[in-house]
């Protein structure tokens, strides 16, 4: 048999071909123009929505189909990018999709719609559609529909009803499913004051449910579950990624580069926040004398950087060019906490057995996190990886059933 020689004998689908640069600028361009478009119909709210929505599927639909290294893909980055940065900072010409918002808002909140409001009503749709979806195709393993199921319900009462209802009863709207570092305010010295000055009972209470969480469960839960238990199983990041980002999964980057370039960028980003938090606590007890106006600007810096630019705008907006886990590989430092635990002391491995792998590469393929799985399983060795979440996704495409999500013991 005759092949030539970039001719792929995997039995996995491989990539197609790539988009040269001129053309991803030429597609940049077009897709700014088709969103500038869609925000100059401010006074068509109804108009507004239905083009996002068509351009969202767009996208989607092209994870699906040609693994999005494609026109569509980058259109669909693009877009999704330049609306998160409007949404973020110019929510102007979104204020006919904010207005459309205000009987819900009333009714929950007792308040009219915002621009975060309209982010958190999209975020909690996009997560419950995508998630039936992902349902109805793992619909025969039980641990995708338990787990997406649970991120469902996490996000839809934890993140979105709750924060909604305590501010109704002119309570501070509490996120009880992130806490510290992901969260960064949550143990900031000025967010503590005005919590605990201005709600005292229910601020001291919230104090302590972040403290406990951040320094008593994480260690806990991820010494006995893995990182899973939060990344894969509450998370709202997870959430997303794992629901609406499942067409683009398989575009993580595997190369030993990428693996190199995410641990230096997830524990600097770690690093970054443990040493913004300990100086504006040294600042705080110092009486504002060691950085004085700037105790603001640094950690409004860290905000803009990492809060917005990153994890928001990047780490969302880049799911159909980077895959769906940008955010949680390269810059999470949760992720980065949980996954020094897992990789040292945590009981959650998954287990190989490597004599009857085929060599398909599925796992691979399938793995969000950028592992390459089917290297241990050919060897036979269980996979300890501080990155790997857990979501379990590898062991479900395997045809041979090679992997197992087990929690074994600690050899130490």
């Amino acid at each position: 048999m005759n092949t030539s020689p970039d001719e792929s004998l995997s039995l996995a689908r491989t990539y197609p071909a790539g988009i040269r640069p001129l053309q991803k600028v030429a597609l940049a361009c077009c897709s700014l123009a088709l969103l500038c478009l869609v925000l100059s119909l401010n006074s068509h709210p109804i108009l507004q929505l239905v083009l996002i929505a068509l351009a969202t599927l767009t996208g989607l639909a092209a994870g699906a189909l040609w693994y999005n290294r494609s026109v569509a893909g980058w259109l669909a980055g693009v877009f999704i990018s330049g609306f998160y940065v409007c949404l973020y900072w110019y929510p102007a010409p979104l204020s006919g999709l904010v207005q459309l918002l205000d009987p819900l808002s009333y009714l929950m909140r007792g308040r009219p719609s915002d621009q975060w409001f309209l982010y958190g009503f999209s975020y909690t749709a996009l997560v419950l559609i995508m998630g039936i979806r992902f349902m109805y195709k793992y619909r025969r393993n039980a641990y995708q529909r338990w787990r997406t199921i649970s991120v469902m319900f996490f996000q839809l009462i934890f993140s979105f009803l709750i924060p909604a209802w305590m501010m109704a009863m002119n309570q501070p709207e509490y996120y009880f499913t992130y806490f510290w570092p992901l969260k960064y305010e949550y143990l900031f010295p000025d967010h503590i004051g005005w919590l605990t000055g201005s709600y005292v009972h229910t601020g001291i209470f919230l104090v302590c449910w972040g403290a406990i969480m951040s320094f008593i469960a994480v260690p806990v839960l991820t010494w006995y579950f893995g990182k899973r238990w939060y990344c894969s199983w509450v998370c709202g990041c997870g959430a997303l990624a794992e629901t609406a980002g499942d067409p683009y999964r398989s575009l993580s980057d595997k190369s030993l580069r990428a693996w190199q370039v995410e641990r230096w960028m997830i524990h600097g980003v770690l690093v970054f926040i443990i040493l913004a938090t300990l100086l504006l606590w040294l600042n705080s007890w110092k009486q504002g004398s060691l950085l004085g106006s700037y105790s603001h600007i640094f950690s409004r810096s860290y905000s803009f950087l990492i809060g917005s630019m990153f994890s928001g705008v990047i780490g969302t907006g880049f799911y159909p060019i980077l895959g769906s886990r940008v955010w949680c590989r390269f810059g999470c430092p949760q992720a980065a906490i949980l996954g020094i635990i897992q990789r040292r002391w945590s009981r959650f491995r998954i287990t190989t057995n490597g004599g009857q792998c085929i060599s398909c590469g599925n796992c691979s393929e399938y793995c969000e996190m950028g592992i390459d799985v089917k290297s241990y399983a050919q060897r036979g060795e269980d996979i300890v990886r501080a990155s790997c979440v857990g979501c379990g996704i590898c062991s479900a495409v395997c045809p041979r059933g090679v992997l197992k999500l087990e929690n074994g013991t600690v050899k130490l």
